[in-house]
């Protein structure tokens, strides 16, 4: 019996997306590629163990942003921000099979927008693809109810405009320091989650670390 992707190699590792045993060679080079590899196959989280053990830091060339200095007690002051978008876009992404890169694309235009809002000028322009617009959709409608809600509190003012381009930024730069490259990479996604509680908000800060 030969491996079913190649045809060539003989077939040692079951891997739960194919339902059936595949040659290790296919299953590296197919990952997250042509394959739409299920979070917990052991093999990817091995993957994943091992490239994080081996990942280089993000060049500043590539940063999100450049021009944007994210200071450690911006991201402190505003951990309800992060952990409330954070579950919002790891929620969207469970619910329509969103990846990594649909993540990103979804925090750069928020971004993109709450920082002309900073200049007093409203501009939006969400994602045209529909996971992404999805994301952006439930980030957006997030940081609106909390600034609804934050402005019924007696003595606890909103969050400003400034507040969420950073927040967002900092999200956006883990992502791209977290997520594998791959095509149907959700490495990003699966570390908000396990990051972020499904329920009720708990104080975690120094399981992010600063992009």
């Amino acid at each position: 019996m030969a491996c079913p992707i190649c045809h060539e190699r003989k077939p040692k590792r079951f891997c739960p997306a194919e339902g059936e045993k595949i040659c290790a060679i296919c299953c590296g080079t197919a990952r997250e590629v042509t394959i739409d590899c299920p979070s917990d196959c052991p093999h990817l989280i091995a993957a994943r163990r091992y490239e994080r053990e081996h990942r280089e830091p993000l060049p500043a060339d590539q940063l999100p942003f450049p021009d944007t200095r994210i200071a450690g007690e911006a991201i402190e002051q505003n951990e309800e921000l992060i952990v409330l978008l954070s579950r919002a876009i790891a929620e969207s992404a469970r619910e329509t099979r969103a990846d990594d890169d649909d993540a990103m694309v979804a925090l750069a235009a928020l971004a993109e927008t709450y920082r002309t809002l900073q200049a007093g000028i409203y501009y939006e322009h969400p994602p045209e693809a529909p996971l992404a617009h999805e994301i952006y959709s439930r980030m957006a409608k997030t940081l609106a109810d909390l600034k609804s809600a934050q402005s019924e509190r007696a003595g606890f003012p909103a969050f400003k405009d400034g507040d969420a381009f950073v927040v967002l930024v900092f999200l956006l730069r883990v992502g791209k320091q977290e997520t594998s490259g791959r095509l149907r990479s959700r490495a990003f996604l699966d570390f908000l989650r396990s990051w972020v509680p499904a329920e009720k908000t708990t104080r975690e800060p120094n399981r992010i670390i600063t992009a």
